[in-house]
């Protein structure tokens, strides 16, 4: 074989490894496509401010002496497996909180996009704020467990619709939530 025969092969073999080298492969090394593809975020654009008629309070637990709301008409079931929401906390002494957020279902994680400012603008997360977060079901504070395990991630399944959610949190929990 000629020098240059060795580095067109090379070449061609070096592209090929770059082209398919990142998709998943079975124990034998051979293209597995019915593999799980590594997860990829949506682009996100902030929803329109919370209007008032459009807040379905949910139950959150004994513990807790504020008030959560979910925005229905911002809830949405994201095509990456993530739900977007607009969160409204009332706080027994009367202050509102605002936060644009999502639950990944399948990670059992939480993002904040955004919080909501009083003027009706949002204001987008630092990047340090805006990681993916564990979702921990404490006894204070555990609405992003209320969320994830009994509206939008019963059994750990993330719900197929924005629309099956907002139903979720009119029945005050879903069907399926053990």
């Amino acid at each position: 074989m000629t020098r240059w025969a060795a580095l067109l092969l090379a070449g061609i073999a070096g592209s090929a490894l770059a082209q398919f080298g990142s998709y998943p492969r079975d124990d034998k090394g051979y293209y597995d496509e019915d593999a799980e593809k590594p997860w990829v975020e949506a682009a996100v654009d902030l929803p329109a401010f919370p209007v008032e008629a459009n807040l379905i309070e949910f139950y959150v637990g004994a513990a807790a002496s504020n008030k959560f709301f979910i925005d229905a008409s911002t809830l949405s079931a994201g095509s990456d497996g993530t739900l977007r929401y607009v969160l409204v906390v009332r706080t027994t002494g009367g202050a509102t909180n605002v936060s644009f957020e999502g639950i990944h279902c399948k990670e059992r994680r939480w993002k904040h996009y955004a919080t909501g400012r009083s003027d009706g603008t949002w204001v987008k997360s630092p990047s340090s704020r805006a990681d993916w977060r564990p979702i921990e079901n404490r006894p204070v504070n555990r609405h992003h467990a209320a969320l994830s395990r009994d509206f939008f991630c019963p059994g750990g399944i993330q719900i197929n619709s924005a629309e099956e959610g907002r139903n979720a949190l009119r029945l005050g929990k879903h069907p399926n939530a053990l």
